[in-house]
């Protein structure tokens, strides 16, 4: 990012029944594969906690906002394929406007 473009990224969690995780996750997998063919995606992920049996990770990193929001008005952006979403507890999902970047 030398050229003084900012990345979006958006993350968080999502709080869900434990016995609802891998469900929650595998429905996710329509938007994610939708997502990372979408102009603007650089990285998106819908993933189980490794310790947390109720919490589902968020990671999404996109070029422009607008490439975020074109993403989310398309019809069909959260469920896969029409598939229902178990009911999330609670969440905490932040979008980040990331000016630089390096190694970690």
């Amino acid at each position: 990012m030398a050229d003084g473009s900012t990345t979006l990224v958006v993350a968080g969690w999502l709080r869900v029944g434990a016995d609802h995780r891998d469900a929650y996750v595998d429905a996710c997998r329509h938007a994610v594969e939708l997502a990372r063919r979408a102009p603007g995606c650089l990285a998106f992920a819908v993933t189980a906690d490794s310790v947390d049996p109720g919490l589902v990770v968020v990671h999404e990193q996109w070029t422009d906002e607008s490439s975020l929001m074109a993403f989310r008005a398309l019809p069909d952006d959260g469920a896969g394929g029409g598939t229902t979403l178990p009911d999330v507890l609670d969440a905490r999902v932040r979008r980040y406007h990331v000016s630089g970047e390096g190694p970690a």
